[in-house]
């Protein structure tokens, strides 16, 4: 439920900023690791499993968690913004529409019971950093990409959601691989993510389409990796080979989600 995004994570942190457009590469390297992405998706799916369990505030769960986990591994690759509100005294949102809201939602697509649902958590999880409209959205869309895909839409049902209500459909795989570059925005990361899912065959496809567009590897591969879980399952052998990556208390807490679920 968490290892579709942590998967794409790791397998993309090594082509963030040495892009490779080809499916053709190595699935897991000995130089892969666990980014911010991979942080801030298990902070997440920790409040929620906190707020179901204890209830309170979300939105406030939230940000314990992020900033808990992220000032415990500090060095995993923040943006800027995110990195100056995880030390602030007074954190509050900053206005941001950075793909960061969209890569660490996958537990909201998992524990909605409607789409109803998927949006009210999505953006009482997002809100906290990410309240720029356009944040709100990228986290929104995958959330739902997400609950979609998990309660049996087909593809052609979940774009036809995705095209209606957030973008603009996206150009193909082949013509990302060609021109797409660099974009840390929700609106330039999710259509492109998104498109590497529904081209997809299998879950490892999904990852290597990621992958092979270029720009912020590690994220879209998050993104596209979360949704082709949902939709694909993921095989064991990549779940547990993605295992021997994440810090014992962060597996825990990955466990612990799924167990909940």
């Amino acid at each position: 439920m968490l290892f579709g995004a942590i998967t794409g994570d790791i397998v993309g942190s090594i082509y963030e900023f040495r892009n490779i457009k080809t499916k053709d590469f190595p699935f897991f390297s000995p130089r892969c690791y666990i980014t911010d992405d991979s942080c801030m998706t298990i902070a997440v799916a920790a409040a929620i499993n906190g707020w179901k369990k204890n209830g309170g505030d979300l939105s406030e769960l939230a940000i314990k968690y992020m900033r808990d986990i992220g000032t415990k591994y500090p060095h995993m690759g923040y943006g800027h913004g995110f990195a100056r509100w995880l030390m602030s005294e007074k954190p509050e949102p900053y206005n941001s529409w950075g793909n960061g809201a969209a890569m660490r939602i996958s537990a909201v697509g998992w524990i909605g019971r409607s789409i109803a649902e998927v949006k009210r958590l999505s953006y009482m999880v997002t809100a906290v950093t990410h309240d720029h409209i356009e944040g709100i959205k990228g986290a929104e869309a995958t959330a739902v990409a997400i609950f979609l895909a998990r309660t049996g839409k087909s593809k052609e049902e979940i774009a036809q959601y995705i095209t209606k209500n957030y973008y603009d459909w996206c150009s193909s795989v082949a013509e990302l691989q060609d021109n797409y570059s660099w974009d840390g925005s929700c609106q330039g990361t999710v259509p492109p993510a998104l498109q590497c899912f529904f081209e997809s065959e299998n879950f490892e496809d999904a990852i290597r389409n990621a992958i092979s567009i270029g720009g912020d590897s590690d994220t879209i591969g998050a993104i596209t990796g979360a949704v082709a879980e949902a939709y694909y399952s993921i095989p064991d052998e990549i779940k547990e080979k993605a295992k021997t990556y994440i810090p014992e208390d962060l597996l825990k807490m990955v466990l612990e989600f799924e167990k909940t679920v």
